[in-house]
């Protein structure tokens, strides 16, 4: 029995290095590093086992998840490692992949641009959303949040496997994709009421800042000015909408008109 217990406390051993290292993730500077980050939630981590990218080192209390690539951990050791208010069961440490964006997709494809969106909850949820609606690209300026900050990780339920993300000079890639003739579609105020327009199933979609919404040299590139008119459309309300829910509502209509 005495041996039994040894050969347990060993197998759920973890290293403060282990620890450090886990937490460092934390950092975009340490994930880019490192080329890794962190997924948490056993229904995420059993998605990335079964998908294409690497999973370095799975972290799971006893009971939640088996394999050779499971190290079983106490609940205190989880909430050291985890990132959330609240720790998971499960979490995994995985490779970050690496794509190539081919412009060529543009002319049959429909994709989603982000314009400095900076909060990781608005990006997690735009990743799902493209998911949702069979948008598989997404091109953001340098100053958007990081697809692989934790928080963007949770937002996404699992979409940051199909989605791919890129990080680019986005000024540049518009007036590019615009000479090509490229259809380029951006919302605000002074836009034509979405719900009138014709839209195309190929393009860009490009999106704004939380604040600023979508900067002068993004807006010189938008071929088609779009707005989602409130109801009714003389009523005083809200300002604006936040760049998640107007994202839902321009990529719904969008897939709604090719139904037509």
């Amino acid at each position: 029995m005495l041996v039994t217990k040894l050969f347990c406390t060993f197998v759920i051993m973890i290293t403060k290095a282990e620890i450090q290292l886990v937490r460092s993730l934390a950092d975009k500077r340490n994930r880019d590093e490192l080329g890794l980050f962190v997924a948490e939630g056993e229904k995420l981590v059993e998605e990335l086992r079964s998908s294409s990218l690497r999973v370095r080192k799975i972290y799971a209390l006893e009971g939640v998840m088996q394999g050779d690539d499971v190290q079983i951990v106490t609940p205190k050791e989880m909430e050291r490692l985890s990132m959330l208010k609240t720790a998971n069961n499960t979490l995994a440490v995985v490779e970050q992949p690496r794509y190539t964006f081919d412009p060529a997709m543009l002319a049959e494809s429909l994709v989603l641009a982000l314009d400095d969106v900076q909060n990781p909850g608005n990006l997690g949820t735009i990743i799902r959303l493209a998911d949702w609606f069979g948008i598989s690209d997404i091109l953001c300026s340098p100053a958007t949040a990081d697809c692989f900050n934790p928080k963007v990780v949770q937002a996404t339920m699992g979409a940051i496997l199909r989605v791919k993300v890129h990080y680019l000079d986005l000024p540049t890639m518009l007036l590019q994709a615009k000479s090509q003739g490229v259809p380029i579609y951006g919302t605000f105020l002074d836009g034509e009421n979405i719900y009138d327009r014709t839209l195309d199933q190929r393009g860009i979609i490009v999106m704004g800042n939380e604040g600023k919404g979508i900067s002068a040299e993004c807006a010189a590139a938008v071929t088609d000015r779009l707005f989602i008119p409130p109801y009714p459309a003389d009523r005083a309300g809200s300002e604006s909408l936040n760049v998640a829910i107007a994202t839902a509502v321009t990529c719904a209509e969008f897939r709604r008109q090719a139904k037509k």
